[in-house]
């Protein structure tokens, strides 16, 4: 007789998942952001999203998370967490990068198409960040499945990160 994988009984929801601890902080109020929060939660993350400006959390409602937070010193980082940057635009980026850095967060990374300059360098630079813990962010970020739209990046990079907590290198190369 054979022993029943538990990942199947799992699967045909027999047994619940084990997770473990996982939180995912969504940086700066988007569309991808808000498919950020939605998508991780189903898969079991912890969820904040950090806004540092409260004028653009009013309005109509949106998903927020489990936790709304202004700072990334106040998400609670831990070696649990992936840090996802939604806007490499924003004045704030570097600040919450450099803070980001200085967390024992997991993974670390920023939207972004490669073929365009990555900000997020310049700016940690002239923090005084060195090149060191510049090199640990993530950018591009996520599968390369061809996303165009927010739920499709969202889709991406969650799926990027799982296969990163996995150890595997996502794609369909078993």
């Amino acid at each position: 007789m054979t022993t029943p994988d538990p990942a199947c009984a799992t699967a045909q929801g027999d047994l619940p998942p084990d997770h473990g601890p996982r939180t995912l902080v969504a940086v700066f109020e988007s569309p991808v952001a808000e498919h950020l929060i939605r998508f991780a939660a189903d898969l079991g993350y912890r969820t904040v999203l950090v806004e540092p400006q409260p004028r653009l959390l009013a309005g109509t409602p949106k998903p927020h998370g489990d936790q709304t937070v202004a700072s990334v010193s106040a998400a609670g980082l831990d070696e649990h967490t992936d840090v996802v940057v939604t806007d490499h635009d924003r004045p704030e980026l570097g600040t919450m990068l450099r803070d980001a850095l200085d967390s024992k967060a997991r993974w670390i990374g920023v939207m972004g198409a490669k073929r365009h300059t990555a900000p997020h360098v310049e700016a940690l630079r002239s923090l005084g960040v060195d090149d060191e813990a510049i090199a640990r962010i993530h950018r591009p970020i996520g599968l390369n499945i061809g996303s165009k739209t927010p739920a499709e990046i969202a889709l991406a990079t969650l799926a990027g990160l799982i296969a990163d907590r996995n150890r595997r290198p996502g794609g369909f190369t078993f």
